[in-house]
This record gives structure tokens, sequence and C-alpha cells, in this order.
């Protein structure tokens, strides 16, 4: 139990110590949607700063009183850190008590955002991608690749990745990973390869406004599933019809922003209505996908139930003013 002027100090290594199974962090996340749609959580439209020298920053807000909890999350993409030995990613979280402000915890982001963008591409694969999913290509081969495999190891039955990278020490790890999950893993330098036939696509490509796009939808063979966390921007947009359904994270969220993920006549859905309806009857034959930007109630989910399986096991350095 923290006293008035605690707080804890929860590092990536912390947090990502702490055992949290694919099965609780997607839970988790869909009961937060649940609870924002019904009013008993309270978020502010995801916002961001795109500087011309290619730098993104952006921040999330969102409060609840099931526990008392305000979370923040500020961080920062920097193309040139990799140049620095730095991640590409970096940022905070600030958790404080919705009733009176108190600090309860200051976190890195960098698990969080990991595995929040892979616990909403969760979300929507366990009611649009096949059951009996079987093989995964990734397309960029970063944390989120990362992150991603090791949440869907955990719904699905992988046996075999496809990895298609930029950078060799992120395919060599992103490979050995599997491998050490007991999966078979391939470096593909063919994006076209690597996408067909594949049961799950994960696309995580760098953002960056400047990108040629260079991958189609119709490479997606019948029956797939693609979850694309990176604007899209990496997919051709006359190529989109070829999937559907389609489904963005926020439909109120998505309508406000000024540049859109796709053409607005071809999302189905958002998060909510898949919760609250289902996909409906899909083709066998339909290839599907989950387009998103990121909302502010996944990295709420994520932080609360770090936060709290943190205070539950006496994890992490308390601290005060």
């Amino acid at each position: 139990m923290q006293s008035s002027d605690q707080f804890l100090l929860l590092s990536d290594s912390v947090l990502s110590g702490l055992d949290l199974s694919g099965v609780d962090i997607v839970d988790a996340i869909e009961a937060a949607i649940l609870d924002e749609a019904a009013g008993k959580i309270l978020t502010t439209p995801k916002s961001a700063i795109v500087p011309p020298d290619g730098r993104y920053m952006m921040t999330t807000l969102s409060t609840g009183d099931d526990p008392d909890l305000t979370i923040v999350k500020s961080v920062m993409v920097s193309p040139r850190n990799p140049a620095r030995g730095r991640a590409g990613v970096e940022g905070a979280i600030l958790i404080q008590d919705s009733e009176t402000g108190q600090m309860r915890a200051l976190a890195e982001a960098g698990w969080v955002t990991g595995i929040r963008t892979a616990g909403l591409s969760a979300v929507a694969a366990r009611r649009l991608a096949n059951p009996a999913s079987a093989s995964i290509a990734f397309i960029g081969c970063g944390v989120q690749a990362r992150s991603h495999l090791a949440l869907f190891a955990d719904l699905f039955p992988l046996t075999e990745i496809r990895a298609v990278g930029r950078g060799q020490a992120n395919i060599d790890q992103l490979c050995n990973m599997a491998r050490d999950m007991g999966l078979s893993a391939r470096a593909i330098s063919n994006p076209e390869e690597a996408i067909r036939g594949a049961d799950i696509v994960v696309s995580s490509v760098t953002l960056s406004y400047d990108i040629t796009p260079f991958l189609k939808a119709s490479w997606l063979k019948p029956g797939a599933f693609a979850a694309i966390t990176d604007l899209a921007l990496p997919w051709e947009a006359d190529s989109m019809n070829a999937i559907g359904p389609l489904y963005v994270d926020n439909l109120v969220q998505e309508k406000a922003s000024p540049s859109k993920l796709v053409a607005p006549e071809l999302v189905d859905g958002d998060l909510i209505t898949l919760l609250r309806d289902g996909p409906g009857h899909i083709p066998p034959e339909a290839s599907r996908a989950f387009v998103f930007r990121g909302i502010a109630i996944g990295d709420y989910a994520i932080a609360r139930l770090a936060y709290l399986r943190a205070l539950k096991l006496g994890i992490g350095q308390t601290v005060h003013w």
C-alpha cells in the first residue's frame, strides 16, 4: 500500500517482468474499451505534433474512477535516435490519483507502447483472424514486431514467421526470438513473397510521411488477417479495396483526423463495433484488416494493468518528492 507521498518508478525492464499473458493483456484492453463506451473511463483524442524534420511527438490522456487513476503518456519518435545508439521511441507515462492528483507512478513508455499496440491488434485478431492461423509475416522487424510475436504466439498456434526489414540486427533479433519459441523463421527480402500465403501479416514500418508505398493488399491470401500499425503509409491506397472487412481503432478519432488512414467508405467499423456486435458473417475467401493509429484507452488499459500488478507483487522502486 502506498502512502500519500510515495510513488513507484517503473522501468521497462521491470514492466516486462510482470508475467502478464497475452490473454491478460487483451482482456484488459477489451474491458477498458467497453468501459469507455459506457462512460466509465474518459479519454481525450490522441494529440500529435509532426515537425518537418521527421520527428513525431504524441500524447494520450485518460481518467477513470475504478480505481481512481489518471494516466498520461508522452512519447517521441526520432529518426536520428538509432545513430545515437538510442531506441527510436522514447517516452514516459505519468499515473496520478484521479481524485486527488497525487503521483502514483512514473513509468517508461517503451514496454507499454509496444504491448498496447500489439494488444489492440490482438483484440481485432481474436475476431477477424482464422483461429488456426499458423504463419505470420512481419513487414518491419523492430519493437512492434517482437511485441506482436510475443502476444500472438499466446493466441494462435503459430509455427512459422517470415521477416522483412531494413536493419539486419532487428531481423536477426526477431528471427532468433521466434526460434527460441520453437518456431521456424525465415528472413525474406521480397515483401510480396512474405505476404503471399501468410495467415497473418503485421505491418509496422518505421513511421515516415515521405515513404513511397510498396505493399499491396491484393497480395493477402483469401482469409488472411492484416494488422496495420503504421498508419497504412507503406500500403498502396488504391489496393486497399481488396480488403473486406476493414476496421479502425476508433471512428470518432478517425473522423476528426485531417489525414485518413484509408478511404472512409472502406471502413466497416471500429473496436467498439467489433466488441459489441462482432464482425458478422465474413466470407472465408475475404481478407480482412485492422488499420489503426493508436488510442488513449489502449495506453490506459495496459498502464493500469501493469501498475496494479506491480503494486500487488511489490515490484518497482518506491520514491517520493
